[in-house]
């Protein structure tokens, strides 16, 4: 009896820190995204594709660049160095995705990926529109 009630109470602390993780990361994305709001002309929510991996992350645009941020990573893009920009219903490796859309960018060879839901991939879309190898991409005020 008490192992059981100590499995239970162990299950049960892992769930509960589980949760904390996510509702801190959810804090830390809202702050990520208030710095960015005054200077982006689009600023939301987005997961980063990485394989398997949903990194949830504060996306931005400005007139030149794409900020991907978490607590854990800063990175972006100069538009001037993405080949190709794409809106699609699945990921690369053929995954479907439930509402949602991707977007993904390539730069030299490399294929990005960022889960948007389906409003702000319509925002994101007018905002930096797809395009394919050799055009260069522009960013639009909204």
């Amino acid at each position: 009896m008490p192992v059981t009630m100590t499995l239970v109470g162990l299950a049960v602390l892992v769930v509960l820190v589980v949760i904390y993780k996510k509702l801190r990361n959810q804090d830390h994305l809202g702050a990520l995204m208030d710095k960015r709001r005054a200077s982006s002309t689009l600023v939301t929510r987005a997961d980063y594709v990485e394989g398997r991996e949903q990194i949830p992350v504060a996306l931005s645009l400005t007139a030149d660049t794409l900020y991907y941020e978490s607590p854990d990573m800063e990175a972006s893009f100069e538009l001037n160095r993405l080949d190709e920009i794409e809106y699609a219903d699945d990921l690369a490796t053929g995954r479907d995705v439930h509402n949602c859309r991707v977007m993904r960018l390539r730069s030299h060879g490399a294929a990005f990926e960022f889960l948007l839901d389906k409003a702000d991939a319509a925002k994101w879309a007018a905002a930096l529109p797809a395009r394919s190898y050799g055009n260069q991409p522009t960013a639009k005020a909204m």
